[in-house]
């Protein structure tokens, strides 16, 4: 490799870790927090921050410090549809494994939204359109992606949103939800038990080390979604997640079987 190509790419790999500990900040940031967090000198710092707002992934506010841009809504919203064609295959695995619909679902800003969803193939049914957003105390997939935020930033979460009742079996209050999520720590796996839908049951666990916050989940009638189901499903959830993280970090080599 020459010099210029291996300078290149060594750019290229800084500009997007910069963008990543920009996200990982929330999308603000100073130049000095980046210069601290990536070791990097504030002049290749500032250089590489020029790019980027030049391109338009970054643009400048009025207070002098970097925020992400607004042309990665469109590589964002891209990926997106991608990671719900790339998860079909191991939702198939789970309908097959248990009756039930799976789903997949990504914790977007103080969203839940469902990007990939394969039905069962029962009469009696659960169906959530790709796409739709709802808020995350009422969902199995978004307690299960809550669990893993800290405790201080998911107070803050339900301050903005609020925690209106989808049923009468909505947890509505705070302390009672972070109880909820510290219960899901220890077993390993969420549930929705007629929170969002009376008569539909739950069960989500999350991908581990997924590129972003992504959970999956089966859903169904809670009279076959039952406690002694529970013990049955939530491993076969936790093999595929395993799998379908493995498949998300492999660049596209690994297969629903392997």
């Amino acid at each position: 490799m020459t010099a210029d190509r291996a300078g290149g790419v060594q750019s290229l790999e800084r500009a997007f870790d910069l963008l990543e500990r920009m996200a990982d900040q929330g999308g603000e940031v100073g130049l000095s927090e980046l210069s601290a967090g990536s070791g990097l000198p504030l002049p290749t710092i500032h250089r590489l921050m020029r790019t980027l707002v030049a391109c338009g992934y970054v643009r400048q506010q009025p207070n002098r410090r970097y925020a992400l841009g607004p042309r990665l809504i469109r590589l964002g919203e891209g990926a997106s549809r991608l990671l719900g064609t790339w998860a079909r295959p191991y939702l198939a695995e789970l309908v097959e494994a248990t009756g039930e619909t799976a789903n997949m679902a990504l914790l977007d800003g103080d969203e839940v939204v469902y990007v990939a969803q394969v039905p069962s193939r029962h009469s009696m049914r659960m169906f959530t359109e790709v796409g739709r957003r709802v808020l995350p105390h009422s969902t199995g997939v978004g307690k299960a992606l809550l669990a893993a935020v800290p405790p201080q930033e998911v107070r803050a979460l339900l301050a903005r949103t609020g925690m209106p009742a989808a049923t009468e079996r909505t947890i509505t209050e705070p302390d009672a939800f972070l109880a909820e999520l510290a219960h899901i720590r220890e077993m390993g796996y969420a549930v929705d038990d007629s929170e969002q839908e009376i008569g539909v049951r739950c069960l989500a666990v999350t991908v581990p080390d997924s590129p972003t916050a992504a959970a999956i989940s089966i859903s169904g009638p809670a009279g076959r979604v039952t406690e002694a189901a529970t013990d049955k499903i939530v491993p076969v959830l936790h093999e595929v997640a395993g799998r379908l993280a493995i498949a998300l970090s492999s660049n596209g080599t690994a297969s629903p079987t392997s």
